[in-house]
């Protein structure tokens, strides 16, 4: 263990194989969820907890890294790479089996990667601190696709095998779809500001600078 705790600004350490973890979880998390056409209980089941792994994980690696001042270059490009190929996963995962709409899917991922993007290109150069709105948007994508990920009945899984669950699983799908539309809706607001917050920081930079 102690060889991957590692030294200050070695790649090796505890945070950044946690990081290469998620990113390995998430073919096998697409294979699990898409089973079956998404019908099978077992491979949901699955599915949730690779993916609740993956989001505990993520929250484990970012207090370790900042606790014990293990932040490194890969670190800062992999983190969010393996934040968005999960949830990217479970976001395409989940319109392919009917329980998301592709319209959802699209948007949310034009503003996640569009801002992963653009936080890499600028990172030596502008640092933007997460906002409490990029926080809870973070929160509420884990809440709903992890919900959404569960077999639950709704729909036209009424009647089938999902409906084990019962009128609680039924009330757990529509509160992960209430969760789903918060998520969305701090989705585009975050963006927004993070979009705002780089725009002036460069304003700012290039006023010092006289260019």
């Amino acid at each position: 263990m102690s060889g991957l705790t590692g030294r200050k600004g070695s790649n090796l350490n505890l945070p950044n194989v946690l990081t290469a973890l998620r990113i390995v979880m998430v073919p096998f998390f697409g294979y699990a969820l898409l089973q079956d056409g998404g019908d099978s209980i077992t491979w949901r089941l699955v599915a949730f907890a690779i993916f609740v792994g993956a989001m505990i994980t993520d929250k484990i690696d970012g207090d370790l890294a900042r606790k014990h001042d293990l932040v490194t270059n890969f670190g800062k490009i992999a983190d969010p790479i393996a934040d968005k190929a999960i949830t990217g996963m479970a976001f395409i995962g989940l319109s392919i089996v009917g329980d998301i709409w592709w319209w959802v899917t699209v948007v949310v991922l034009l503003r996640e990667w569009s801002v992963t993007l653009l936080r890499l290109s600028v990172l030596k150069h502008v640092v933007i601190a997460a906002s409490g709105s990029g926080k809870l948007k973070t929160v509420l994508q884990a809440i709903a696709l992890s919900g959404l990920t569960l077999p639950l009945p709704h729909g036209d899984a009424h009647g089938g095998a999902f409906d084990v669950f019962g009128v609680v699983g039924t009330a757990l799908f529509y509160l992960a779809q209430l969760a789903l539309a918060g998520a969305v809706a701090m989705t585009m607001w975050s963006g927004w500001e993070f979009f705002r917050d780089v725009w002036r920081q460069r304003h700012t930079m290039r006023a010092r600078t006289g260019n």
